[in-house]
């Protein structure tokens, strides 16, 4: 399909009963389910003042991780894969989206937001990224978002949504990915190029983002990035971003 920014990937004509994503266990979740959930990630995490020129910190490679990067994305919010725990001097750092358990090991700036997933928090300041999701609006404003707008950053590089999707599409090109590929996904996504090849590629391409357990790639998918086993690999190094 042709896009220039990630949002193109979340359109409503996108929505349909085919599989997006897999998760660990297995669960498949199809492409109207993903669309609806970013959309109303987006809507979640605004609430916590995500919007464009503020960076979010997202931890961990589950569904809900995903859904916060692709709704950071909406915001035109730039995402932090696996951030460092110590982000107090980070003065564009807005909000923090981690297991509910991992989110004391991180000292975040005054004034940030803390959105816990998997369990229900105990402390009163810490948002429900579950239970929120699931009540917000389904549906989201239409957007034009700059291919410029920065999408990810590791702290020291930051790359725009027009640099992923562009990369995205070499890749899906050269690794031939469509509708019937599943991308099983182990490598640390604090790697653009993982993300890149990963989560943006297969989607792109109308795919499936398989999300690993560990001993379970070559029943799983087609392709996969990072880890071990005899399936392809998609190499990384040529990812051109």
């Amino acid at each position: 399909m042709d896009a220039e920014t990630v949002d193109d990937l979340l359109t409503r004509d996108r929505r349909s009963e085919r599989p997006a994503l897999e998760d660990a266990t297995g669960r498949e979740f199809d492409y109207h389910w993903f669309c609806t959930s970013t959309w109303k990630a987006g809507n979640f995490l605004r609430h916590s003042g995500v919007r464009n020129g503020v960076s979010v910190g997202v931890v961990g490679d589950s569904p809900f991780a995903l859904l916060a990067f692709f709704g950071t994305a909406l915001l035109e919010a730039t995402t932090r894969f696996d951030p460092p725990t110590s982000l107090a001097d980070e003065a564009d750092f807005r909000t923090l989206v981690a297991p509910v358990d991992d989110l004391e090991r991180y000292d975040v700036p005054q004034g940030a937001q803390r959105v816990g997933y998997g369990t229900q928090p105990e402390r009163p300041d810490v948002h429900h990224f579950d239970a929120g999701l699931w009540s917000e609006n389904p549906s989201f404003p239409p957007l034009s978002i700059d291919p410029e707008t920065p999408l990810l950053s590791d702290g020291e590089r930051t790359v725009s949504h027009g640099d992923v999707v562009t990369a995205a599409s070499a890749v899906a090109d050269e690794y031939e990915l469509d509708e019937d590929t599943r991308v099983a996904v182990a490598g640390a996504l604090s790697d653009h190029r993982a993300v890149t090849a990963g989560l943006i590629a297969p989607l792109l391409a109308g795919g499936t983002i398989v999300l690993l357990d560990e001993g379970t790639v070559a029943d799983r998918a087609d392709v996969a990035v990072g880890g071990d086993g005899d399936l392809e690999r998609i190499d990384l190094e040529r990812v051109p971003l």
